[in-house]
């Protein structure tokens, strides 16, 4: 599992967003100790599905991202613990058109990422379409166009193996909600460039007897086995399963390697199994965390007459069960880091942590050298849009961490209009709420609003309004976990900050996490025009 590549330096811009070169430390959840130890998890953010490949002395991590552009983050480490958000392999969501509009729990399902041939591949399912493969020779810069590797309704996370004598292969799940199917895995023989599946398919393993819900799949071999590691028993509940033969069509031995246990880690599995530099294995795995996402762990693994069993074995059960704190992986001094979170909206573009709710138009934003602002132009709602659930135009982040303060200044400008021009700040889910600066005839509000059941076309309801001397407002929201409560507040001068509305209770997405973020839009019947300028967006303790 150890290789070498040579990166280049060039850097992806596309759609807007800007691949940046300094480091970020986030000011709410840093997993390294700076003690040679960590604590999980490693990233505290929805980083739903990871896998990690290593490069040498480099670590390549990518995860779902479902409807969300730029789709496929790409995160690199030295250390496996402190990760920097590099980059994405899709600035738009395959196919074009589809994503066009949100597409929320559909699109960008649980990727696996390798390296071969001295490029680097991820392979991913989409349900509705089939699975798709990306690949590269420089993960920093812009990534090939996606190739359809295989058209089928209802497979999803797929795994490439390029074995020993040439020959390739790939192994699947099966999404219930579209094959009708599912706790079924399936091996197809693969073509050696990675690009098509040359056969119909062997199934190789059932998990209905046993393994509910079996799914996540991941190709390895090691020692003369073939292993497929496995999630089972459902995202918040399950265990991860390891299945192992001397031929990859089996028959598969299997064995429970992970579980929750005496821990309060739910549902710890479906990841990726590496190697350190010294030889010792690890494994990364998520953790649902509810309106937090799936936030990634890091476990050590141990070799036992060639099973990875996983973690510590607390009750001597013969099942691993997650650590909290542990030795790092890879000795020594590492500049500690994180996916930034802040963007103060200077040089080009915006910051990678950055996504759309839908493959985004160009003229939605700006963000030109030498302004120190975003600008987000007031993009009409669909007629008949009850709420901000279909809107594509939502700037959003992950949720970073259990605490955190969420501020931000905007500018609201309507040009023309005397009504129906609104921006501000969101906790998007399929509960939402909003803390929105809009033009009335009588002048500027500041409202905050809810949309309970957003996903089922909740109508979006004002809490409280009150009216508001200028067009420019300091808007700011605190997070507090385990919960996710949302007290919403705003100031006329960035210091003092008067609390508006009542407390949100933070809503998981369509399989995701809340996610925080921006917004502008106008009314269908309005003019058209209007902007909003947003100077900074700061996430504090």
């Amino acid at each position: 599992m150890k290789y070498t590549v040579l990166l280049a330096t060039v850097l992806c811009a596309s759609m807007s967003i800007k691949a940046q070169t300094e480091k970020c430390t986030s000011e709410v959840w840093i997993a390294d100790t700076g003690k040679q130890t960590y604590t999980n998890p490693i990233l505290y953010a929805d980083y739903s599905d990871p896998d990690v490949v290593q490069v040498g002395e480099d670590y390549y991590m990518t995860a779902s991202s479902f409807n969300a552009a730029p789709g496929l983050p790409i995160l690199h480490s030295k250390d496996m613990v402190n990760w920097e958000l590099i980059n994405h392999a899709l600035p738009v969501i395959t196919p074009e058109a589809h994503f066009k509009i949100p597409q929320h729990g559909n699109g960008v399902w649980a990727p696996s990422i390798r390296y071969h041939n001295k490029e680097l591949y991820i392979y991913w399912g989409d349900p509705d379409f089939g699975i798709y493969m990306v690949k590269t020779k420089d993960p920093y810069g812009v990534w090939d166009e996606p190739v359809l590797v295989m058209e089928a309704k209802g497979s999803i996370d797929p795994s490439p193996l390029w074995d020993d004598d040439g020959n390739a292969y790939l192994v699947h799940a099966w999404a219930g909600s579209r094959a009708g199917v599912k706790s079924l895995l399936t091996v197809h023989k693969l073509s050696s460039d990675g690009t098509k599946i040359l056969d119909r398919g062997t199934h190789v393993f059932d998990g209905h007897d046993a393994h509910p819900t079996v799914e996540g799949s991941k190709f390895y071999k090691r020692n003369g086995y073939y292993y497929i590691f496995a999630p089972a028993g459902g995202v918040p509940t399950g265990w991860q399963l390891i299945l192992r033969s001397k031929n990859i069509y089996g028959p598969y031995e299997e064995k429970i390697v992970l579980e929750q246990g005496t821990t309060n880690v739910n549902g710890p599995h479906q990841g990726a199994w590496v190697d350190a530099p010294d030889g010792s294995s690890w494994f990364y795995h998520f953790q649902d965390v509810g309106a937090y996402g799936r936030i990634v762990h890091l476990q050590p693994v141990q070799w036992v007459d060639d099973w990875p069993m996983m973690g510590e074995d607390k009750d001597g059960n013969g099942i691993g069960e997650p650590v909290m704190t542990y030795r790092k992986p890879v000795k020594g001094n590492f500049e500690v880091m994180s996916p930034c979170d802040t963007d103060e909206f200077e040089g080009n573009g915006l910051g990678l942590q950055w996504q759309w709710n839908a493959n985004p138009e160009v003229v939605w934003s700006v963000k030109l050298p030498g302004k120190s602002y975003l600008r987000l132009f007031s993009i009409k709602k669909i007629e008949g849009t009850k709420n901000l659930w279909t809107v594509p135009n939502l700037l959003l982040q992950k949720f970073p961490a259990p605490d955190f303060k969420a501020t931000t200044q905007v500018t609201l400008m309507p040009e023309d209009a005397t009504t129906g021009k609104s921006a501000g700040l969101i906790v998007m889910g399929m509960d939402y709420a909003t803390l929105t600066l809009t033009n009335t005839k009588n002048g500027f509000v500041v409202k905050q609003t809810v949309a309970i059941d957003a996903i089922g076309a909740a109508k979006e309801e004002t809490v409280e309004a009150v009216s508001l001397d200028g067009d420019k407002v300091y808007f700011r929201v605190e997070v507090s976990g385990p919960d996710g409560l949302c007290q919403f507040s705003y100031s006329t001068n960035g210091k003092r900050f008067k609390s508006i509305g009542k407390p949100f209770k933070a809503k998981e997405g369509k399989w995701v996490g809340a996610k925080v973020g921006l917004f502008s839009i106008s009314e269908p019947e309005v003019k058209r025009g209007g902007y909003a300028d947003f100077e900074f967006f700061r996430i504090t303790r």
